[in-house]
């Protein structure tokens, strides 16, 4: 009997809510709050080269979401979740191979890549990339929240501030993970996704409504149309760098151990629910969020030039969320619940990838609680450390992020050939 067919007559073994909204939190992560503000006001500011034009208009405004939306859209999606994912429900669940990076080389080299230092060097690169990537998240959040703290309530901005931020957020996502699947990590995402849901609805019905419906058209359509010229821009070496890049090296440095995820989450599901919810609900609905803040901001700046901009200047991210929603009915109480939502959003990361990277070192579904605790411990750790180097830190870990990426995305390759093939077969088995 198939896999798939297994697949099917296994009771899922959480809610359709619930798995729609751990992989909706673990996938957009913390990046999807604290970019999510910044980078369409950023490519307002600089329009992107393959679009070029004057910065400032309507125009620059609709470019800067449709340029977003290619790095947090489709592409970033399939990367993180989707051929990965089938190809780790079939091999882990029909096949009995440990939930390891390693695992996505069966197909190619059998049972040589299972055993032994290559297996062993494969599962280290991965790791080490999921660490980059969740420690930039986490670094992030303790200056978004520290730059919060005192704006909002004038407590000192300071790397005390900040360490405290980060070891709370520690405990939080540390307990989330010994706790497991089925309390703390659903707990987080429920609560973040109904947070998440309100604050979308406040600002859609009390923002510029008009601007995020028009604009979220007119991005779309941008993006529709000039998907293959974004996705192949070679044209500007130092911009690609900063944006592309980064972007794509961090989302293939998450792939191998979110897709982990990913299947870990979703036995039970159809093929047919993993591929909607994955490359086509998921994407969509990462852009609409990315319209309704960020965009929302690309209206005040139109209507107001300088109100968000300037508080922006000298790319100020912490800076841009804030400006954002000071301008909102009720803006000091949408401040702090946006703080909220950031930090479940890193905890909802930190959490999963602490769970993920515990399967690795364990392969098993339910790693000791022991090794969860000292992973979760082992990034946050990272993230102050890189925190108090200050801005070369940061730099360096953008640098790392896309570095660790290189051989993940070696990791990632035979899924392109091997992933349909599985799919096809667990279609056919479920009759779709």
């Amino acid at each position: 009997m198939w896999f798939n067919r297994r697949l099917r007559l296994t009771a899922p073994e959480i809610s359709t809510f619930q798995w729609i909204s751990i992989i909706m939190c673990t996938l957009l992560a913390g990046g999807g709050v604290f970019w999510v503000a910044a980078e369409p006001m950023a490519h307002f500011s600089s329009p992107p080269p393959l679009f070029g034009g004057e910065a400032g208009t309507i125009d620059a405004a609709y470019n800067a979401l449709a340029q977003s939306f290619m790095h947090w859209g489709f592409l970033a999606w399939a990367i993180l979740g989707s051929l990965t994912g089938i190809v780790y429900m079939y091999l882990h669940y029909e096949k009995g191979l440990p939930l390891k990076p390693r695992t996505l080389l069966y197909p190619v080299f059998g049972n040589r890549v299972m055993t032994g230092p290559f297996g062993a060097i494969v599962d280290t690169c991965c790791v080490l990339a999921v660490v980059a990537g969740t420690v930039g998240p986490i670094g992030f959040l303790g200056l978004q929240v520290s730059f919060g703290l005192e704006k909002l309530f004038g407590i000192q901005n300071s790397y005390s501030t900040q360490l405290f931020i980060l070891v709370a957020l520690i405990v939080i996502y540390t307990l989330s993970a010994v706790s497991g699947v089925a309390k703390g990590i659903q707990f987080m995402s429920r609560m973040n996704v109904v947070l998440a849901v309100a604050l979308m609805a406040f600002i859609l019905l009390f923002g510029p409504t008009a601007f995020i419906i028009d604009g979220y058209i007119q991005g779309f359509g941008l993006y529709l149309d000039n998907f293959i010229p974004m996705a192949t821009f070679r044209g500007d070496p130092g911009w690609l760098n900063w944006w592309i890049v980064f972007f794509w090296g961090w989302f293939l440095g998450y792939g191998p151990l979110m897709a982990m995820f990913v299947a870990r989450i979703s036995r039970g599901r159809t093929i047919r629910e993993m591929i909607i919810l994955v490359s086509v609900v998921a994407p969509i609905i990462t852009c609409f969020w990315f319209t309704i803040v960020g965009g929302s901001g690309l209206a005040f700046e139109l209507d107001n030039p300088g109100v968000i901009s300037e508080p922006f200047t000298g790319f100020n991210l912490p800076a841009a969320l804030l400006a954002i929603t000071e301008q909102l009915p009720m803006g000091f109480i949408v401040s702090v619940l946006f703080l909220i939502l950031t930090t479940i959003f890193v905890a909802t990361t930190g959490d999963s990838m602490t769970y993920a990277v515990s399967m690795v070192m364990t392969g098993t579904d339910h790693p000791k609680s022991s090794i969860r605790i000292f992973w979760g411990i082992v990034m946050g750790a990272m993230a102050a450390i890189l925190i108090s180097i200050g801005s070369g830190g940061i730099s360096a870990l953008q640098s790392f992020i896309v570095i660790t990426a290189v051989p993940v995305s070696l990791v990632l390759l035979p899924s392109l050939w091997t992933a349909p093939q599985i799919a096809k077969k667990m279609a056919d088995d479920q009759g779709l």
